[in-house]
């Protein structure tokens, strides 16, 4: 007999047209904003040539984007969390189209470097609100696990994409032209934007946490230098230092966070089932990736001799892959396969990559390319789930700053993998490269190249083969290290997601 005072939890309303019409808007800034990672690798010859900045000053027009992206990733989560996502979203817009105008013409490398900083803030806005309002708009879980999913995928093919279209319009118009690309996408968001996407913020936000703002750049930007630099520069005592400082500036952040009564980020977030799980496993997605992509782009284009634009139209070849991965492991889920194995399975996969990688020798280029298409896809089955565990994990209300968490750690876990397998790949470059060879050809494959130009006849081709047998070397040895290092994620994964069962919120 029913009981009639029992209550059936209504099931949550489905999204309709409307919501996959916004979705397809919402990647939009999606694309542009992954695509301008890696934008600059092609222009950056013809801008050293128009504009002639110092050493320095390329370097910050190649990285300044970064940096300010990875240091406001939190401040923006959560100022989009009181004054409404789709807000945040439409003002970084503006900015974005804004700066890639101003950068796109800019007659000095000040203004460029000040435009990519612009450029950095909006992205900062546009990554945590396009999350947040796939968690606002997608409230059944499956159809949000399938956004999500293709949430993933743009955002990965988005930073292949980027170094293929600047090589292309590098070769067929001007630098400045690699930046006007994002006026008409950002000009079509700030029309459609208010009329398809729904407004969300959190209905009791408290006061803003404005000393958290200096106090989380502060952990994140030293922290992020210091990994970048240390694969080429090696383990100085300055990287070190500039990571200690971040960590210091970290324990600082999570305290003010513990004790503040608005903090700008909640610490309530971990006691979802899952988040905490989700964010340490997103980040070691982050890591098995970029510390691949160290390699591989050397190899195409140093070991194997392809220019860049031709290395980056075959590292193209293995996006379809890459791009099922997502929606299929949402199917998998779906069809009520374990979240935990789905992830295990993910990081079987990845690991499997990372040992194909390892067999690789100096003309196996068909090996190197379906070991990253191994690789990534099985990266993309894992991202795409934590992506959804920690977006479902979360309270709606503070669906922008868990979304700026996940992206967060996505920078530290890629700065890490690059900074850990990128010394050991060094390490053991430098072991192979012959002691009598000069001090420059030590240091990089690249630099090793430059002095074997210089060198005559057969002296010249021995270095060079030496140095490329010895890069081979290093990357064998990272891949095996992080062969190892995903399938402990994967073991790890088996157990600790079981234990995290999330209902919708």
């Amino acid at each position: 007999m029913t009981n009639p005072t029992s209550t059936v939890t209504a099931p949550a309303p489905r999204a309709g047209r409307r919501e996959w019409t916004a979705l397809g808007v919402l990647m939009l800034p999606l694309l542009l904003v992954s695509m301008d990672v890696s934008v600059l690798y092609f222009a950056i010859p013809a801008i050293s040539a128009d504009l002639e900045p110092s050493g320095t000053q390329q370097l910050w027009i190649f990285d300044i984007y970064a940096f300010v992206l990875a240091g406001l990733l939190m401040t923006m989560g959560s100022l989009g969390d009181r004054i409404g996502r789709r807000r945040l979203l439409l003002i970084g817009a503006a900015a974005f189209g804004a700066a890639s105008l101003i950068a796109a013409y800019a007659d000095s490398a000040e203004t460029l470097i000040a435009a990519r900083a612009v450029l950095g803030i909006g992205g900062a806005t546009l990554m945590p609100s396009t999350m947040a309002l796939i968690r606002t708009m997608f409230t059944d879980p499956g159809q949000r696990a399938k956004a999500i999913g293709l949430w993933s995928g743009v955002m990965t093919g988005g930073i292949a994409l980027g170094s293929v279209m600047s090589g292309v319009l590098v070769e067929y118009f001007w630098w400045g032209s690699v930046f006007l690309v994002n006026l008409p996408a950002m000009a079509l968001l700030l029309v459609l934007g208010p009329v398809l996407l729904p407004e969300s913020r959190d209905p009791a936000p408290g006061r803003f946490d404005w000393p958290s703002v200096p106090l989380s750049m502060a952990a994140v930007l030293p922290v992020i230098y210091g990994l970048k630099e240390i694969p080429s520069e090696g383990w100085h005592t300055e990287y070190v230092l500039s990571v200690t400082v971040g960590l210091l500036f970290a324990a600082l952040f999570v305290h003010r966070q513990r004790t503040a009564a608005d903090p700008m980020i909640s610490p309530a977030l971990f006691r979802g089932r899952g988040f905490a799980a989700a964010l340490v496993l997103n980040l070691v997605c982050a890591f098995g990736m970029m510390g691949s992509a160290f390699f591989t782009t050397q190899y195409l284009q140093s070991v194997l001799g392809k220019s860049a634009l031709e290395a980056a139209l075959w590292a193209l070849l293995p996006a379809v892959p890459i791009g099922m991965a997502g929606p299929v492991a949402t199917t998998l889920v779906q069809r009520g396969v374990d979240r935990a194995y789905v992830v295990t399975a993910g990081f079987t996969v990845a690991a499997a990559g990372y040992a194909l990688l390892a067999v690789a020798g100096t003309d196996s280029m068909w090996l190197v390319l379906t070991a990253c298409a191994v690789l990534a896809s099985g990266i993309v089955m894992v991202l795409s789930q934590m992506t959804d565990l920690a977006l479902s994990s979360a309270p709606t209300e503070r669906a922008g700053s868990a979304s700026a968490l996940l992206e967060t750690g996505t920078e530290f876990g890629g700065a890490l993998g690059m900074a850990v397998l990128g010394s050991i790949g060094t390490a053991l470059y430098r072991h192979g490269i012959p002691a009598s060879a000069p001090a420059e050809a030590r240091e990089t494959l690249g630099g090793a190249l430059a002095v074997a130009t210089r060198l005559p006849g057969r002296t010249g081709d021995a270095l060079a083969t030496a140095a490329r047998e010895a890069f081979t070397h290093g990357m064998q040895g990272a891949a095996i290290a992080g062969a190892v290092i995903l399938a402990g994620a994967a073991a790890a994964a088996t157990t600790t997601l079981r234990r995290s069962r999330v209902s919708d919120k």
